[in-house]
């Protein structure tokens, strides 16, 4: 009887009461930012911008990737999600798909139809993701009430994200200079959108110069501005401030190519003028905020009586990133105004949605290795490997062992696979033909494992590089000899050239991002206690009081909801 009058009251305080949420919630992943940048350049930071974040809200100081490879569309996933790829099932930004002979793109959809844009750009929807996402709870708890809108200049930054149930994902064709949707989730582009897309704003953005926002002898933090290992606009003659944008954007569209296959883009078509461009400059942040604001003006988000949520991804740091590197002027001048971009965010949720009533977090899909050729300047160690010529090299050998026949189908993600019909033709047990390869790329320069799926799929691991790969792999999906390169290596598209950066590994550079809630009910402190970024969504799960994901295996983060 004891325990009934000490409990009963708890649940008459909450008897008649309403469902304590907070207006909007806004989802801020930053596309390739390292942990450390939220410092690196904290003295010339204002005070709205991460300083407001981290002085108001709750940073988790030790949040981590728990899986490989850590590319902007399984980030995403993870994030919203709430699991890593060996659940949703999205194991890159591209994979081989056996059945079809060909390799597909993370939001690749066929069957639906591009919405104010061109074919190839809109052709997108998030059918490939296996599992629902805290934007889907959502919109699930509230009976679908709650509007869930995606943005982003990026397909996948905005669409995996926004979930399968969305109001609305919108993201950049650079061949017309608008932000587009697909027939998955409309018909029409909304009215606000296409007034917002007639303003015409990437094209007065780039008709000026990029110049750093501060006097360039003040950006101490970083390397000089001309440097070996950064790659150059076409049209340039040195990666070098001031960057003449007028001048880069008229020219065919094709100039950014190099840079977009380093980020695994598919370069944009030839246009009049390059519109495209704004995605490797600081004002592609601009644009997705300025596209953002505009959805919670026009959608009334936050301000209709029902919890909305917003999912925001800046990605023109992941495009500068790729081309400068983590060093470069360029990387540090992106983060500056990107400084000041969160701070007219805060601003504007103060304004529209009322102080303390828009819950935040801000994180990213991955972080970024330094260039190699930076590394070895300063005798560190660090190389790169080519995975074209990590593809030839095995079929060669295996070619030489076996006879001829195209053995290696394609070489994705830091992945084998293997032509498993030919395999069984030649009377070949899989299983010991997978060993093979693992041990022929043990010599490769570089790698420091290679282990098959067959492993994969009969062990299991809690911590270490082979619970990363565990995380990583959806048999379905991936190859079948994963590969494993040392410390501060990476894969090089231009190989031997290497110019600016890339991602993909299990290395804290790769893994250690950003992990900071701020807003409603958020107390002020920060944790260095081990978190997941999978933890994100069901730490928003318990703060709305609704399910998690269906496919989550994150835990809420209790020190931040306490």
């Amino acid at each position: 009887m004891l325990a009934i009058t000490l409990v009963a009251p708890t649940f008459a305080q909450k008897k008649g009461k309403p469902l304590d949420r907070p207006k909007l919630v806004v989802g801020i992943v930053v596309d390739q930012m390292r942990y450390d940048y939220l410092y690196r350049y904290w003295d010339k930071y204002g005070n709205g911008g991460f300083k407001r974040l981290l002085g108001e809200g709750f940073s988790y100081e030790n949040t981590h990737y728990n899986y490989v490879p850590t590319y902007t569309g399984p980030g995403h996933a993870s994030i919203y999600t709430g699991t890593t790829p060996s659940v949703h099932g999205i194991v890159g930004n591209n994979w081989y798909v056996r059945e079809a002979g060909r390799a597909t793109y993370v939001t690749e959809d066929k069957t639906v139809q591009s919405v104010g844009g061109t074919a190839e750009a809109g052709q997108q929807s998030p059918r490939h993701m296996l599992t629902s996402t805290i934007t889907d709870e959502l919109r699930l708890a509230t009976n679908f009430q709650a509007k869930v809108i995606g943005v982003s200049v990026k397909d996948r930054g905005s669409i995996l994200p926004a979930g399968h149930s969305a109001t609305g994902a919108y993201w950049y064709d650079g061949v017309n200079g608008a932000f587009i949707t697909s027939t998955f989730y409309q018909n029409s582009l909304p009215e606000w959108v296409t007034k917002f897309n007639e303003r015409n704003l990437p094209a007065q953005y780039l008709d000026k110069p990029w110049n750093t926002l501060l006097p360039i002898a003040q950006y101490t933090e970083s390397t000089a501005d001309d440097v070996p290992w950064e790659s150059a606009f076409r049209g340039e003659t040195k990666p070098v401030f001031p960057h003449d944008l007028p001048s880069l954007s008229a020219a065919p569209a094709t100039q950014t190519k190099a840079a977009l296959q380093t980020a695994g883009e598919k370069p944009p078509v030839a246009a009049a003028r390059n519109l495209d461009l704004i995605r490797s400059t600081p004002f592609g942040n601009t644009l997705s905020l300025d596209f953002a604001m505009e959805a919670i003006r026009a959608e009334q988000l936050g301000q209709r009586g029902v919890t909305d949520f917003l999912a925001l991804s800046f990605s023109s740091p992941d495009y500068i990133g790729h081309q400068f590197g983590p060093n470069s002027i360029e990387a540090e001048d992106t983060y500056l105004r990107l400084d000041l971009e969160i701070k007219r965010l805060l601003e504007y949720l103060d304004k529209t949605v009322g102080k303390g009533n828009a819950l935040i977090f801000l994180s990213a899909d991955h972080g970024a290795a330094h260039s190699p050729d930076f590394l070895r300047s300063h005798r560190i160690p660090a190389g790169s490997v080519g995975p074209r010529i990590m593809r030839d090299s095995v079929q060669r050998e295996l070619e030489r062992r076996h006879g001829a026949g195209n053995w290696v189908l394609a070489y994705d993600n830091q992945q084998v696979y293997l032509n498993r019909p030919l395999i069984a033709e030649r009377k070949q047990n899989l299983r010991q033909f997978q060993d093979e390869v693992a041990d022929i790329v043990l010599n490769f320069a570089g790698v420091t494992r290679a282990i098959t799926s067959d492993d994969l799929q009969k062990s299991h691991w809690e911590s270490g590089m082979l619970m990363f790969l565990e995380n990583g792999f959806f048999p379905k999906r991936s190859g079948d000899v994963l590969v494993v390169l040392e410390p501060g290596w990476l894969e090089s598209y231009a190989y031997p050239v290497n110019k600016g950066t890339t991602h993909g590994s299990s290395g804290n550079y790769d893994t250690h991002v950003p992990l900071v809630f701020w807003g409603w009910h958020v107390r002020h402190g920060e944790s260095r206690t081990p978190a997941a970024i999978t933890d994100i969504a069901p730490t928003i799960a318990s703060w709305l009081r609704i399910q998690e994901p269906d496919g989550c295996t994150g835990k809420p983060l209790v020190e931040v909801l306490r």
